[in-house]
């Protein structure tokens, strides 16, 4: 088993990747790839991850994964507030650079008016 502090680093690499790409297609190309390629973004968000830092942390990349396997018995309990902070500073980091990506460019309040609604576009 890897050391701590390096399963951590790819648990943030991973949730990071998995935030930054899966969110960033929804607001810059949702309109444009709809909910098909938004779903096919995070589904290749999560494969180029475990595929790339799996091996080393587990490839968990979300908090109810961890606390769901530690639930199991397949992950020990002391390890879960480390993964858990690290996931969510991860996810924070990433809709922190979405957001200063898109206040730099082209605004994505149009795209992301609709998400999660039910209405019908104007």
């Amino acid at each position: 088993m890897q050391r701590l502090n390096r399963r951590l680093a790819a648990e943030f690499f991973g949730t990071f990747w998995l935030v930054f790409g899966g969110c960033g297609a929804a607001i810059y190309a949702g309109g444009d790839i709809g909910n098909q390629g938004i779903a096919l973004a995070f589904g290749l968000t999560v494969l180029t991850m475990a595929y790339a830092v799996g091996h080393i942390s587990g490839g968990h990349f979300n908090p109810a994964i961890t606390v769901g396997l530690a639930m199991g018995k397949r992950f020990g309990w002391k390890d879960v507030p480390a993964y858990v902070v690290t996931q969510v500073v991860a996810a924070v980091v990433a809709a922190l650079s979405t957001r200063i990506r898109s206040a730099s460019g082209r605004s994505s309040v149009s795209v992301c008016a609709r998400m999660s609604s039910n209405r019908p576009p104007r």
